[in-house]
């Protein structure tokens, strides 16, 4: 049986991490913030509800939950500068709260209308964040995209997952009288939402956005959007991008976007900036994400964060047999942030570890 102090005891756990979030990402982690103190408010009207059944909180308990899958998207959205922003874009997603809203005042015309809003906005929600994570996050630090479109991934099925949780609390009520609640409620608010709050922790902690890196990203993709002679103004690439079509570059447009990329690189050690992203790539090169993103797809077969890593393993390389550098300042500089990631992307990469490539190239060992 599901103990009462249990959803308090969640929500407790959930304000210290908010709280935490806020301290560690004052800027980045504000939309996960936020989320945080829903899910929190939530769980505890749960308790509240549950425990003194009364009607103020049945009432405004579907409509906070109501808000955790739209403040999920926009975490998310926000890692993928996807106009979360935008001020229509904020008020078309606050529709499906308002009508659980208007449900919840008007329930005595039909009692089952606030359930089935509920089941019907997490799914839309569910889909909408595994359909997102099939696109690379403009504003997360290439090291850890994996990470986080994986992250988006599990949110989205555990949003799918709690919509089957209500549609079953729901048939649980009409057919049992509710005999299975507590142990529904136990799934959805003691394990499910603790695993959205952590994948929307990941992406909190691992987005970096400067209002100079968007506002430059955003000026880029308008400038192509309009062909403003750029070189890359081709009517395949300027009208898929103006019209979020799928865009597919031409062998040349890809190689220009990708020799471009690899001279920064190269040139620049730009991967050696652990903060990263594809946002940032953008406005160095002067060139769409959604295009670079595209022409490393295209032209290595693979997305941009293995490929940068690559970069990153071949600079450690050299670092490793030219200087007597320790691993971890090798690693440091050549853009990584944790030696766990280093050490698993120059395995593969090099099929060796870092120690066994010095020991093997140099004939010594400074870790």
């Amino acid at each position: 049986m599901l103990a009462i102090p249990l959803p308090f005891v969640m929500s407790f756990i959930l304000l210290i991490i908010a709280l935490f979030l806020k301290v560690k990402q004052p800027v980045e982690g504000k939309l996960a913030t936020l989320f945080m103190l829903i899910c929190a408010v939530s769980t505890a009207l749960v308790g509240l509800r549950w425990t003194f059944d009364v009607s103020f909180f049945r009432f405004i308990q579907p409509i906070i939950a109501s808000l955790i899958p739209v403040s999920a998207w926009f975490c998310f959205a926000r890692a993928h500068q996807a106009n979360s922003g935008n001020k229509q874009i904020v008020l078309a997603h606050l529709i499906g709260p308002l009508l659980v809203t208007l449900s919840a005042i008007f329930y005595q015309i039909w009692l089952e209308m606030t359930d089935i809003l509920l089941v019907v906005l997490y799914l839309i929600y569910g889909i909408l964040l595994i359909r997102s994570s099939c696109h690379m996050p403009e504003a997360v630090r290439l090291s850890q995209v994996e990470n986080v479109l994986n992250a988006e991934r599990v949110a989205g099925f555990i949003l799918l997952t709690s919509a089957a949780v209500d549609a079953a609390l729901s048939i649980d009520f009409i057919f049992y009288g509710g005999a299975h609640v507590t142990w529904m409620l136990s799934l959805s608010y003691l394990v499910l939402i603790p695993i959205v709050v952590i994948a929307v922790l990941k992406v909190a902690l691992n987005t970096s956005l400067d209002n100079k890196s968007m506002n430059d990203s955003n000026r880029v993709n308008s400038q192509f959007k309009k062909g403003s002679g750029q070189s890359l103004e081709s009517p395949i690439s300027t009208q898929a991008e103006s019209t979020g079509a799928v865009m597919v570059l031409t062998e040349d447009e890809a190689q220009e976007v990708f020799a471009k990329l690899d001279h920064l690189m190269q040139e620049k050690a730009a991967f050696r900036d652990p903060d990263l992203t594809l946002s940032r790539l953008s406005r160095k090169l002067g060139i769409p994400a959604r295009q670079i993103s595209m022409a490393v797809n295209q032209i290595c077969q693979q997305n941009i964060s293995k490929v940068l890593n690559e970069y990153r393993i071949k600079y450690a390389q050299q670092q490793l047999m030219a200087s007597q550098k320790t691993i971890a300042e090798i690693y440091l500089e050549s853009g990584f942030q944790s030696k766990s990631n280093f050490n698993r992307e120059f395995s593969r990469i090099v099929k060796q570890t870092p120690s066994e490539f010095r020991r093997v190239t140099t004939g010594g060992e400074k870790s």
